[in-house]
């Protein structure tokens, strides 16, 4: 076995991973949430449906997307095999009766609130990227220019109560595993100073909060005012 290959199926490389890939993963939210925001604009969709088109035909755009799914994959992949051999490591007597003094209920849990995300983005990526790519979408024209109406795929997904439902519950997981993973990324990368580390706790703290919430404020909006 090369070194690489020694390092990255060591607990320490795979936990490295984790948080490259999760850092990146925070990144592509952070861009994901700025582009959706155009939901809220009043203008039938307009500006919602162009930022879609550039999304799904720039070069660019379309690189980065294959690395966003390389990194889910890889963050998934890397979290069963970590939580699988914490596990099988922990003695039982112990992780019930210690466990709560010793992780946070995040911490502990990381395993089945990534299942969960997991889940909901199979949904998500089914409902909208695979309709976009694939599906029989209505087309609009802006400026003598044609495009997908992916507004109106979502603003008609939006007005199902499960759907909006799922989406709300999902990124209340979200939040709670990024709650988590935020602050745990950059420890992992040796990233901590009794002057920065306060910080970085304090924004993750507040990147929990602020991008689930607008994530699940975009389909409680459709759902009350685009009915």
């Amino acid at each position: 076995m090369s070194w690489v290959t020694k390092t990255l199926s060591s607990t320490l490389g795979r936990k490295l991973i984790m948080a490259l890939t999760g850092l990146f993963l925070i990144l592509f939210l952070t861009g994901h949430v700025s582009g959706n925001l155009l939901l809220f604009k009043s203008d039938g969709g307009e500006a919602f449906n162009i930022y879609a088109k550039f999304m799904t035909t720039n070069p660019a755009v379309k690189l980065l997307s294959y690395l966003t799914y390389i990194s889910i994959i890889g963050h998934v992949i890397y979290s069963i095999m970590l939580s699988s051999k914490n596990k099988a490591a922990r003695p039982v007597g112990y992780a019930v009766s210690k466990a709560s003094t010793n992780s946070s209920a995040a911490s502990r849990n990381m395993g089945v609130l990534g299942t969960i995300i997991l889940l909901f983005i199979v949904v998500h990526m089914q409902s909208f990227w695979a309709q976009m790519h694939w599906g029989s979408i209505p087309t609009v024209t802006y400026g003598g220019e044609e495009y997908k109406d992916l507004y109106t795929i979502v603003k008609a997904a939006f007005q199902i109560e499960w759907m909006v439902a799922l989406y709300v519950i999902a990124m209340i997981f979200l939040g709670i595993h990024l709650s988590h993973g935020f602050a745990s990324a950059f420890q992992t990368l040796g990233l901590n100073h009794k002057k920065y580390t306060p910080a970085i706790e304090g924004l993750g703290k507040l990147y929990c909060i602020v991008v689930p919430a607008l994530f699940a404020s975009m389909p409680l909006y459709i759902y009350f005012t685009q009915s």
